[in-house]
């Protein structure tokens, strides 16, 4: 006895289609990486999955006004948009990096509306760095 071919053209069979916009996150954590030529700001949920990002090149910026606080405040202005349509009303920020765009997305997303739970400052430092070359002998 042959066994019967499912149809793929059945729209019983095929997978519903998953929208992006369809996950609801109510918490998430909003990560700044500010360097002196760019700004990026990626916003997570709890666990680390990226539910948003933009850099200071996708919100329109070229060239050296990528670097600069306007940049990066409409850089965090964007991301803040679409993650509120998301639903979410609640963040803990993460700042790495010591670019001039820090200051202007942080008060970007505070003044976005958004309750924040903490702010903190993770830029990577190092414990006693790399070691120094020799000695230059002349």
């Amino acid at each position: 006895m042959t066994k019967p071919i499912a149809k793929v053209g059945l729209r019983k069979n095929a997978r519903s289609g998953l929208h992006k916009n369809e996950r609801r996150i109510p918490k998430g954590i909003i990560h700044v990486q500010a360097s002196f030529n760019n700004t990026i700001v990626t916003v997570t949920d709890v666990r680390g999955r990226v539910v948003s990002w933009a850099s200071a090149g996708t919100s329109g910026f070229r060239g050296t006004r990528k670097g600069t606080p306007y940049a990066a405040q409409a850089t965090a202005l964007n991301v803040i948009r679409t993650v509120v349509d998301q639903g979410m009303q609640r963040a803990e920020v993460m700042i790495k990096g010591p670019g001039l765009g820090r200051d202007a997305a942080l008060r970007a997303i505070r003044r976005s509306g958004m309750l924040l739970s903490f702010i903190r400052d993770v830029t990577p430092m190092p414990h006693n760095g790399c070691r120094p070359p020799k000695k230059r002998r002349v």
